[in-house]
């Protein structure tokens, strides 16, 4: 079978290796220069456990499975991680529960502290290059700097992975049953130390702002989140700092005077009344949508991965989990797609 794979952010890319390995021909097709340019390299790189998540929801079951296969994964490909956990000050009763109903491993200290070890940093271009690597290698073929203005007929599948423009890539195939919208996430990067992962309680569609450590020894407070229009605005508002600080500095009372060091903002593809729609288009047969993926795409990208396969390819994977040479990127991941758009 040949699947074209349409976005190269670590979804696209965790995508194109599960299907290379159950021996697809498969090729990723990227609009920008390199890999992991948009949403997938100016996020938190926090890879999270779902101990917060829904139960029964689908996001959910594709969190769980990505922590699930994410060990042997980052072991095998040599991904760093920083495996520091997460604490959730003032956090209720209801969160432990959910946590044990999603099988998280978590603990509530008495006082009202909910420690969560399985919640990791990563670097997310490393992890998004790393991944692409491992496809090439397993025999995918990656095409960056190719954007894709027609139905691809050359293909017997195509998995749109698209991000922000996911939807426009369904249209292309007649499929006009959701819209992607940027939500943009603002962050702050401090030099300031910290050994762990510090959340707040999760409000409804939000996860808050958080304060977590990056592997170059630094930490990050963030995001906001803003509905936004413009899929190509990468600017961090002037007020973003105003609304991050003060809950930064309640949660770490190291950042009380601090300066950030430097800012950068993500745009998440959030569906308009929906999220995670993965599977197959109902106005085209050859074209499965793996769109509306937000903010926990990093996270659920190996679950993502396999469960699109599975819907594409019977049998499990035939070929072996194995390292290629992924390009290195320089200076710190959270400055790479700023610099590339001009708006450092």
């Amino acid at each position: 079978m040949r699947i074209a794979v349409v976005g190269g952010g670590v979804v696209g890319c965790a995508v194109a290796l599960e299907l290379a390995r159950r021996d697809a021909a498969v090729v990723l097709f990227e609009a920008e220069p390199e890999l992991g340019l948009a949403a997938s390299g100016t996020n938190s790189g926090i890879l999270h456990t779902g101990f917060d998540s829904t139960p029964g929801e689908l996001e959910t079951e594709l969190i769980l499975r990505g922590a699930a296969l994410r060990p042997r994964v980052i072991g095998e490909l040599g991904i760093p991680v920083l495996k520091c956990g997460a604490e959730l000050g003032g956090a209720p009763p209801e969160l432990l529960d959910n946590a044990r109903r999603n099988g998280v491993e978590a603990e509530l200290r008495e006082d009202g502290t909910l420690v969560v070890p399985g919640e990791w940093v990563t670097d997310p271009v490393a992890y998004t290059l790393g991944l692409g690597a491992a496809a090439e290698a397993a025999g995918a073929e990656l095409r960056t700097g190719a954007r894709v203005d027609d139905d691809l007929p050359g293909f017997d599948r195509v998995v749109n992975c698209a991000g922000l423009h996911a939807d426009t890539v369904a249209r292309l195939f007649g499929d006009r049953s959701f819209e992607v919208y940027p939500r943009k996430g603002e962050f702050l990067v401090f030099a300031v130390p910290l050994d762990r992962i510090l959340l707040p309680v999760p409000a409804k569609g939000t996860k808050g702002v958080l304060v977590f450590p990056t592997l170059d020894g630094r930490c990050v407070a963030g995001p906001t989140a803003v509905d936004a229009d413009d899929k190509d605005d990468w600017s961090v508002r002037e007020r973003a700092r105003e609304e991050i600080v003060a809950k930064a500095v309640a949660m770490h009372p190291p950042l009380d005077g601090a300066r950030p060091v430097a800012a950068y903002a993500g745009l998440r593809p959030a569906g308009r009344g929906v999220n995670y729609v993965v599977g197959p288009s109902r106005a085209d047969a050859r074209l499965v949508n793996v769109a509306a993926i937000r903010s926990t795409g990093l996270s659920a990208s190996l679950g993502i991965a396999e469960h699109v396969a599975d819907l594409l390819v019977e049998g499990p994977a035939r070929r072996p989990l194995a390292p290629g040479r992924p390009p290195v990127a320089a200076g710190p991941w959270w400055r790479r797609t700023a610099e590339h758009r001009a708006i450092v």
